[in-house]
């Protein structure tokens, strides 16, 4: 595509970069077959290719508008149009680019701006988040029906962790709002790795990923939570920790994509490069690992939803179905298994209309096979999917860790 930046975006700090994709889309519109929020407005400027264009526009120099900023805030960052675009567009990237430029120039309405800016207080903040979760829990028959859908049913409790005892230690990210909604995930998952000799090593003082803050028009916020998280990881790396692992695919996307962000910092550019190499779903190490060690065979009947996040940006899509049908799931067929669930990190809070529609026909693929239960590898699309009180929705991992201490307990009664 023929791209003339103008002055003003040349002294952009990724205008060079933004110039580079612009010139890479042949315009082709093969990205809009699959782009959940065109195929649900059928508006051009709600698809990948408008919204290229309207980058396009800005960074020529063309008028900002609000609706331009509206166009862009419905994109799911889903990156289905990566997954699908024959000429390899880096559509994420000019999408981040673009909107930085565009909420620089449109000011947002005060209820946008503080429903924004309370989603960055209050979601990084772990502790924070699972006190309001515990509160909502206790008051949760005096809420309306939209908060209450947002609280967790039936969540299981942590259990206990094993202790550090094995030669092979991976780092995990904790999460910020996986704790508060999801707080067995991260346990299991620690289990699970301990029958498998590896053990988990604590790095509590890192924290959010910075994804929250980057894609809520706070990039800046965002790439410090990253610089934070590799100074805090980094002394357990230089001892030999093999993978820093995350249960939550959106986080590992980002953390992933902290070498590309940080390239340009010369106090951390090599070593969020070390970082995102050793950045790792959870699926990337167990696929790795002898699982028939396990001694489980799954006796469930599941629907498995592979977050975008999971297959488009992280490329990891049929991982974990591979590893949940090795040990012994009955999965059914999901159509459609790649449109977005209408999650996308706080998506579902900032545009509610657009995320039920979504997850209410995602909902209808994943339950089309008759599930006994759904499940998912990602906090946001849990939260959501399970929200709509229907089917329940759980973290992967916690099927295998019960099928472990099914199992176990199983054997000890034939003793």
């Amino acid at each position: 595509m023929q791209t003339t930046l103008s002055a003003e975006s040349r002294q952009l700090p990724r205008a060079e970069e933004a110039e580079k994709i612009l010139r890479s889309c042949v315009h082709c519109g093969f990205c809009n077959a699959t782009c959940p929020t065109y195929q649900l407005l059928g508006d051009e400027l709600d698809g990948p290719r408008g919204r290229i264009y309207l980058i396009k526009q800005v960074l020529e120099g063309n008028q900002v508008t609000r609706k331009t900023q509206e166009h862009l805030d419905r994109c799911l960052s889903c990156r289905n149009c990566e997954t699908t675009c024959p000429s390899g567009v880096d559509y994420h990237n000019l999408l981040d680019i673009g909107r930085a430029v565009v909420d620089a120039a449109v000011p947002r309405p005060m209820g946008q701006r503080l429903l924004r800016e309370g989603l960055r207080s209050v979601a990084p903040n772990a502790r924070l988040f699972k006190r309001l979760i515990s509160s909502g829990q206790v008051f949760r028959a005096l809420l309306p029906g939209s908060l209450q859908a947002k609280l967790p049913r039936n969540a299981a409790a942590p259990g206990s962790r094993p202790v550090t005892r094995h030669a092979r230690q991976v780092l995990m990210l904790e999460g910020c709002v996986q704790p508060g909604l999801s707080p067995n995930t991260n346990a299991a998952a620690a289990r699970v790795l301990d029958r498998l000799e590896i053990s988990v090593t604590a790095a509590l003082e890192a924290g959010c990923c910075g994804a929250v803050d980057y894609h809520l028009d706070a990039q800046n916020v965002g790439l410090d939570r990253a610089r934070h998280n590799i100074d805090a990881w980094w002394p357990a790396i230089e001892l030999g920790a093999e993978a820093i692992v995350q249960t939550a695919s959106g986080c590992g996307a980002f953390i992933k994509d902290y070498a590309h962000l940080l390239r340009a910092d010369p106090a951390y550019a090599d070593k969020a490069k070390r970082v995102s190499a050793l950045a790792k779903d959870l699926v990337e190490v167990l696929k790795g690992e002898p699982l028939e060690t396990l001694g489980v065979h799954g006796d469930r009947r599941l629907a498995f939803h592979c977050p975008c996040t999971l297959q488009h940006a992280q490329k990891l899509g049929g991982a974990v179905e591979s590893v949940l049908i090795l040990l012994g799931f009955s999965l059914t067929a999901v159509p459609d298994a790649h449109l977005c669930c209408g999650s996308a990190g706080t998506y579902s809070l900032t545009q509610p209309e657009l995320a039920r529609q979504l997850r209410d026909n995602k909902l209808n693929a994943l339950e089309s096979g008759h599930p006994e239960i759904i499940a998912t590898a990602n906090i946001g699309c849990q939260s959501h999917l399970d929200g709509a009180g229907r089917t329940p929705v759980r973290h992967w991992i916690e099927l295998i860790d019960d099928a472990v201490g099914l199992a176990r307990r199983r054997r000890a009664d034939c003793v």
